[in-house]
């Protein structure tokens, strides 16, 4: 605002304060100027509003002020404009209905650029864009899966029947909210038979000597991929090879480190020319991860066998019964 304007008077000649010459020709080059720094000063138009009101073209109105010495604003950096009421509805269409930008706009009859202008102007964060993206997967109750698989014991395809969910959603759901998720297959007969899938990933020397290298922090448990990463992470074809090659992640892993949705990561891999591994079985890190807690566990016994054969017995051991064998299995 100009600072004449803050104490009510115009430095303009006060007859410009009618409406325009309709016949803006006959006016002389300094009325001219001196009508444009008016309206533009004063009465606050944009060069758009002043060219329709005098009859002259934009440009033309740009360079009349310019010569006059007036600070013309860059383009589309005009007045604050008024909320459209609309913004809030819109708002609340795409979090808690979860509907398109599409969707809303042929709601509420505008453009679906004008939709997404107010949801970023108001600070919401964006879906990805496309069909079957990150924020459409189906997701099971997180409390409801603690339930029925944790501590009722149900399986997955127990509590998925339950739920009316594939069994693959619920393992995915305990996933990523950072559940122990019991290990598939026969039992093991060494190392611990539950994961924190996500929470293992993390604990892995060579995952974190990767994540170091690329400067990506640790993001703990909590829910689906789109809201634990409301913006994936940029993932390149160097840290996403180091991941599957020198890790031993699979795809899914990846994803949970990342954000990026597991099929992107196999497209990349898949460009890049990294060879996938066949289909089905333990992944690399699995598997290590697996010898490193059975070395653990197996060391931890064998201390504790080592101990009672010399005849060092903790505080409050029972002795062994009479007649029980003490020879190590």
């Amino acid at each position: 605002m100009c600072p004449w304007l803050q104490v009510g008077t115009c430095p303009h000649d006060p007859e410009l304060n009618g409406p325009a010459d309709p016949v803006a020709h006959r006016e002389s080059a300094a009325d001219l100027a001196e009508r444009v720094c008016h309206l533009y000063e004063c009465e606050q138009l944009s060069t758009y509003q002043i060219a329709a009101a005098i009859g002259v073209d934009r440009q033309r109105a740009g360079r009349i002020l310019r010569r006059a010495g007036v600070a013309v604003k860059p383009r589309g950096a005009g007045r604050r404009r008024a909320q459209d009421p609309r913004a809030g509805l819109a708002e609340d269409l795409y979090l808690r209905r979860m509907l398109s930008t599409t969707q809303i706009a042929a709601l509420t009859g505008v453009p679906g650029r004008t939709v997404r202008g107010w949801l970023q102007a108001r600070g919401v964060p964006m879906r990805t864009r496309g069909r079957m993206n990150r924020e459409d997967r189906q997701d099971a109750p997180a409390a409801a899966v603690a339930e029925f698989y944790l501590r009722q014991g149900l399986s997955a395809a127990q509590a998925g029947q339950a739920l009316g969910l594939p069994a693959r959603v619920v393992l995915r759901t305990a996933h990523d909210a950072g559940l122990p998720v019991r290990v598939g297959g026969p039992p093991p007969q060494q190392g611990p038979d539950e994961i924190e899938l996500i929470a293992a990933i993390y604990a892995d020397p060579l995952v974190r000597k990767a994540l170091a290298q690329h400067g990506i922090a640790a993001v703990p448990a909590g829910g689906p991929i789109w809201q634990r990463f409301p913006a994936a992470l940029p993932l390149d074809a160097d840290l996403a090879g180091q991941l599957y090659l020198d890790c031993g992640l699979a795809v899914r892993h990846i994803e949970l480190l990342s954000g990026q949705p597991a099929q992107t990561v196999l497209r990349l891999l898949h460009r890049s020319g990294v060879p996938i591994r066949a289909a089905g079985g333990r992944s690399p890190f699995l598997r290590r991860w697996r010898r490193s807690l059975s070395r653990k566990s197996s060391k931890e016994v064998s201390e504790t066998l080592s101990g009672r054969g010399r005849g060092v017995r903790s505080r409050g051991e029972r002795l062994p019964a009479r007649g029980a064998s003490t020879q190590r299995r």
